[in-house]
């Protein structure tokens, strides 16, 4: 619920009241995470506390590239089908066990075999095997994965990838403690019983309120604050409140409607970076009134104003999207559709007659549902687009709210939906991120769409070592979304973060990726270790 004006008012006027008695690091984290278990992570909520518990063998850096994390070098071979990494000395879990390659092994092939139900397995198919894995035909101790010894890993590829050293910052590539691998697959991510290797480890979680971790002793580098909080923030204005009440250190977002208040207020405070994210409506392929009906989806893309919706509703924190994949992502070359250069009244007049060919008109106005899960600037920009689709074609649009764990069911399910809001955050800096999450064979293809020119065009990607005729099979991939329409693309991310004086060493990341180990609080009282 939003606060009321004078509640909200009296906030941003008083001072803040940073606490610097503790030692605690707050961090506002969005919606309730669905899971801790790394291997069946799916949303940014969920990822932003794993990354903080596990370590893969690579890390991102700064500027989105690999960086050496559990693995200290890599090497690949000439003909650039096996990679061996070298891991760490002395690298320990949680529980002070031996931290060995075969514990990277045993999770590569948790990810990849089909009972584990990973929405990411097939970020692995460069792997030898992944894919039989993954489709049932083949055990998952078939993976082209081995550890000759405790401190070596080598992985074999189906064609050369180079972004393979990428790939394996995510958490479908994290390892896995023995212990964990015992256990039921839904048993093992919870307080006193992960076993982790990252720079902290699961101390509490509160369903509807916070996880709590604290720090991992036995990790290589002791984390310099000694705890961190990830509170759920689904309301964000009640999120900026405990953020001027010195309750919050980090925000994970802001109100669009606060932010010329914000930028005004809290100049200091206030971040606002480039990511590598987009917004979009995927649309249900699988049923009516979207299955078969290319002209009906093009139509409903082409009458929505994207420059009106970032500049009125998200108040200027945010691009146009008329692509998929954001224009600043690494190796990508940028595709729109021809009608996006067109004036708005021209593709206005176009769509309403894709709309008549589609069946529907005046007389037979197309009834759809926009589902988007709680939060207001979501329910603000369905408001907006029903009302465009409304005033433009004749649609009759019904908005359905759901928490957010009820809302990805739905999603997945496929029957229960028609239109559904959607967003994608880059896993690695590559165009592949994005378009790889649209092949009819990954789990997160929620619209159902299944296009052999697409999925051609990624095979392709995939097997080329030339860097241009890779990004030309990219491209292709891409225009091919844009003709078909199985999504909707609105507008592209930015970061806009709000954080605390006392948080130092915050370095604005093009995937918004925030270690808390590389954080400190400028009123510790703590060293490390």
């Amino acid at each position: 619920m939003r606060a009321p004006t004078f509640v909200l008012a009296l906030v941003l006027s008083c001072p803040s009241a940073w606490a610097t008695a503790t030692e605690v690091l707050r961090i506002g984290n969005g919606p309730e995470p669905e899971t801790l278990d790394p291997h069946r992570v799916e949303g940014v909520s969920a990822g932003n506390i794993v990354r903080d518990l596990f370590e893969g063998l690579t890390a991102v850096g700064d500027d989105g590239a690999p960086v050496p994390a559990a693995a200290e070098s890599w090497s690949v071979g000439a003909d650039g089908l096996r990679y061996r990494f070298r891991l760490r000395d002395d690298l320990r879990w949680s529980n002070g066990d031996p931290l060995v390659a075969a514990d990277f092994v045993r999770g590569l092939r948790r990810s990849v075999a089909p009972s584990t139900g990973s929405h990411f397995a097939r970020m692995l198919e460069p792997i030898r095997n992944a894919a039989a894995i993954i489709d049932g035909r083949l055990p998952a101790d078939t993976l082209g994965v081995h550890a000759p010894d405790a401190q070596t890993l080598e992985i074999e590829l189906e064609a050369p990838n180079p972004t393979l050293p990428a790939l394996l910052a995510h958490p479908c590539a994290f390892p896995l403690h023995a212990d964990n691998a015992a256990a039921s697959t839904t048993a093992f991510a919870r307080p006193g019983r992960l076993i982790s290797n990252g720079a902290y480890r699961l101390a509490d979680w509160v369903v509807q309120s916070h996880v709590a971790l604290v720090r991992n002793e036995h990790y290589r580098d002791p984390a310099a604050i000694a705890r961190v909080h990830y509170v759920v923030t689904e309301d964000i204005h009640a999120e900026l409140q405990r953020f001027r009440a010195g309750e919050l250190d980090i925000t994970a977002e802001i109100p669009p409607l606060q932010a010329e208040r914000i930028r005004r207020e809290l100049p200091g405070a206030l971040r606002v970076a480039p990511y590598l994210g987009v917004y979009y409506y995927g649309l249900n392929l699988t049923r009516p009134p979207f299955a078969g009906a290319p002209q009906l989806r093009r139509a409903l893309s082409m009458v929505i104003d994207r420059e009106l919706l970032v500049q009125k509703v998200l108040h200027g924190l945010g691009l146009p999207a008329y692509g998929f994949v954001p224009p600043k992502t690494a190796g990508h070359v940028p595709q729109t559709p021809a009608w996006s250069a067109w004036p708005l009244a021209r593709r206005i007049e176009e769509a309403r007659r894709l709309y008549r060919q589609a069946g529907y008109g005046q007389d037979r106005p197309l009834q759809v549902e926009i589902r988007y899960n709680t939060h207001e600037t979501h329910r603000r920009i369905a408001t907006v687009v029903a009302a465009m689709w409304k005033q433009t074609l004749g649609v009759q649009t019904r908005l359905v709210n759901e928490e957010f764990k009820v809302f990805l069911h739905h999603r997945r399910l496929r029957r229960d939906t028609q239109v559904f809001r959607a967003a994608w955050m880059a896993d690695f800096n590559d165009p592949m991120s994005f378009l790889g999450i649209l092949h009819s064979a990954h789990g997160k293809n929620d619209s159902g769409w299944v296009d052999a020119d697409f999925d051609a065009h990624l095979a392709v990607a995939a097997a080329s070592v030339d860097g241009e005729r890779r990004a030309e099979a990219l491209a292709a991939a891409e225009r091919r979304v844009l003709e078909d329409v199985p999504v909707i693309p609105l507008y592209v991310y930015v970061s806009k973060h709000l954080v605390a004086p006392r948080v130092r060493g915050w370095r604005d990341h093009p995937l918004d990726y925030h270690y808390s180990k590389d954080l400190t609080l400028a009123d510790s009282q703590e060293g490390r270790g």
